[in-house]
């Protein structure tokens, strides 16, 4: 189908059918394009014309929301969109070399579609499967995990084939928990209900106040209290209150949620049914990761149980009032979908300038309570066990367990809970680290601690992490660490702020003109002066976070960046080579006769 011409009939059938089904209800918008991206492959404009006008919304808006995801597009990418994780632990893994293999086999360049239409292979960020690594997605559904060349070779030739990824071995895409060492959220469970039963025992205040004494802060990252947030959404004026779980998942070496949503989702549901019965609320909101999509048909599976059990629905375990449902919504490869403001907008499917605080305008203008999967999950817990109990756990200013997602050079990378205040080293103790040189706490906008800080203790008051835990091994380039996360950084910018749209992009220059052996001294103080800059003037904590590796690797592993400098002391006014590559796109030219290092 070319791009501008006329919608076939069945696909202008499928499209009435997913306006019906979504009630032509623009704020659907985005889970009405992924839905018809499934069907059609791709989203050709004259369907984002007819959404347009059965939305009433504006052709321009429409296209920026397609644009805007990673995970659509606008032109054809073939019948096999072939996406390889590239997370600094899934390179670590071999899955650069995995994916020119794929690329020689199936005689088609990266990041291009071949020219029967048949196949495309490409990059996604990271898909949450660092312990099973390398790994890929395959149409944006299907996930892959422990990829070999064998198996690279057999999956060119299924390609070939046009055997459907749905009939593929099924021990390729086998994810396991791997969960290595468990505690309170990853131990025994309450059966279904138990925890809801014993919140619509107390009053909602009193529920509340419960969870205040156990001075539970969200476990997404920002470390909010979570009493706090729900009295403020509790108290915000408004004919609805609304409970959304932020399942977006996208710190890179982060895969915990993906366990609670695979093995836990009761606990999960029966948090957020719990924080409804506290702040008043009748729905609830999943916002799934795109790269999570496969889990969608158990997640609806486990709340459709909870239905038929009346743990969700009208009069909940026979309370007249208490009325909750939740539904799931799917994103659509977006990193900046993390932070909770953007989480709303785009399940509003509306981008608008947001206020500032979601508890009290948050969904539809409504207050709205965001919290993140572990978070939910702990409350589950605190319901049944008491606030006071869950005090007693960890330390005093960051109170429960943590549970971490470990990743990288280790012998038993997995999922391990401990303690709020356990030491790094026992962490990398327990995993099979050897010769660890550093580990990246929190993901790429966390912080890097190197082997003389292993005795530091992960907390709020310490070292504050989302979950993620990835270790580097002394074979590993530090500056090569942080140059991948520099371009994910800049890959992931919304762009919606001059600082971190044209920040990131400068950081990614230097850092990659000092790969290419340019670099001076000096560029090494212009990331420092870029670092300053994003912390404080970017819109959100994505461009605030974006030099957090960069700062961190400089200090504790300069030599990692100086031993890529041409000179200590060269003083490069900028690359001509590089500002050379417009004119050889221009001219269809990048063989060795048009580089100009070779004519030195």
């Amino acid at each position: 189908m070319i791009a501008n011409s006329p919608l076939p009939a069945p696909l202008v059938s499928e499209l009435q059918s997913l306006l019906q089904r979504h009630g032509s209800d623009p704020h659907a918008l985005v889970q009405i394009l992924r839905e018809f991206q499934a069907t059609a492959g791709w989203l050709p404009r004259p369907a984002l014309r007819h959404l347009a006008t059965a939305l009433n919304l504006t052709l321009a808006h429409v296209q920026g929301v397609a644009d805007f995801y990673r995970f659509f597009h606008v032109e054809p990418v073939g019948s096999y969109r072939v996406l390889f994780s590239d997370n600094i632990t899934d390179r670590m893994l071999g899955s650069e070399a995995l994916l020119r293999q794929l690329c020689a086999l199936l005689k088609v360049a990266p990041d291009q579609m071949r020219a029967d239409g048949r196949v495309s292979v490409s990059t996604s960020s990271c898909t949450g499967l660092c312990d099973q690594g390398p790994a890929v997605l395959i149409n944006h559904h299907q996930v892959l995990t422990r990829l070999t060349p064998e198996r690279i070779v057999q999956m060119a030739d299924l390609i070939e084939q046009q055997l459907p990824p749905a009939q593929w071995p099924p021990e390729w895409s086998q994810v396991d928990d791997q969960i290595r060492l468990a505690d309170i959220k990853l131990g025994m469970q309450a059966a279904p209900g138990a925890a809801l039963a014993a919140a619509l025992a107390r009053s909602p205040q009193a529920m509340l106040d419960d969870l205040k004494r156990s001075k539970l802060r969200g476990r997404g990252g920002a470390g909010y209290a979570t009493g706090t947030k729900w009295q403020l959404c509790r108290n915000a004026p408004g004919q609805t209150h609304y409970v959304v779980c932020n399942a977006d998942e996208g710190e890179p070496g982060t895969f915990k949620d993906r366990v609670l949503l695979t093995s836990y989702a009761d606990t999960l549901f029966e948090g957020m049914s719990i924080a409804a019965w506290v702040v008043g609320a009748n729905q609830g909101l999943v916002y799934l990761r795109g790269e999570y999509r496969y889990l969608l048909d158990h997640l609806q599976a486990v709340l459709q149980r909870r239905r038929e059990q009346n743990l969700l629905g009208r009069a909940i375990q026979g309370k007249a009032g208490f009325d909750f449902d939740i539904t799931i919504h799917v994103g659509a490869g977006a990193y900046v979908c993390g932070e909770e403001s953007a989480l709303i907008e785009s399940l509003e499917g509306v981008p608008r300038i947001r206020p500032p605080f979601p508890v009290e305008h948050g969904y539809l203008g409504q207050p709205t309570t965001v919290n993140n999967v572990e978070t939910f999950c702990a409350v589950t817990h605190i319901a049944v066990h008491g606030g006071d109990w869950w005090a007693r756990i960890g330390t005093a200013q960051s109170t429960g367990t943590k549970i971490h997602s470990v990743s990288g050079d280790c012998e038993r990378p997995g999922i391990y809970e401990y303690p709020f205040g356990t030491r790094v080293g026992r962490i990398l103790e327990d995993c099979g680290a050897r010769d660890t040189q550093a580990v990246q706490v929190g993901g790429p906008s966390g912080v890097c601690l190197s082997a003389l800080e292993f005795d530091r203790r992960i907390g709020f008051e310490d070292v504050p992490t989302a979950g993620a835990f990835m270790v580097f091994d002394r074979r590993r380039d530090m500056f090569e660490v942080a140059r991948n996360f520099a371009h994910f950084f800049a890959h992931e910018s919304c762009g919606f702020c001059t600082p971190c749209r044209v920040g990131t992009e400068l950081v990614v220059r230097q850092m990659d003109k000092l790969k290419r052996g340019y670099g001076s001294s000096a560029d090494i103080q212009v990331l420092f002066e870029l670092d300053k800059l994003m912390h404080g003037a970017t819109h959100c904590g994505l461009g605030a976070g974006a030099c957090n590796p960069l700062r961190d690797t400089i200090a504790k592993f300069r030599p990692a960046y100086e031993q890529h400098l041409k000179s200590l002391h060269f003083i490069a006014g900028f690359d001509m080579d590089a500002e050379l590559s417009q004119a050889r796109r221009a001219t269809g030219r990048n063989d060795s006769g048009a580089h100009l290092e070779n004519f030195e």
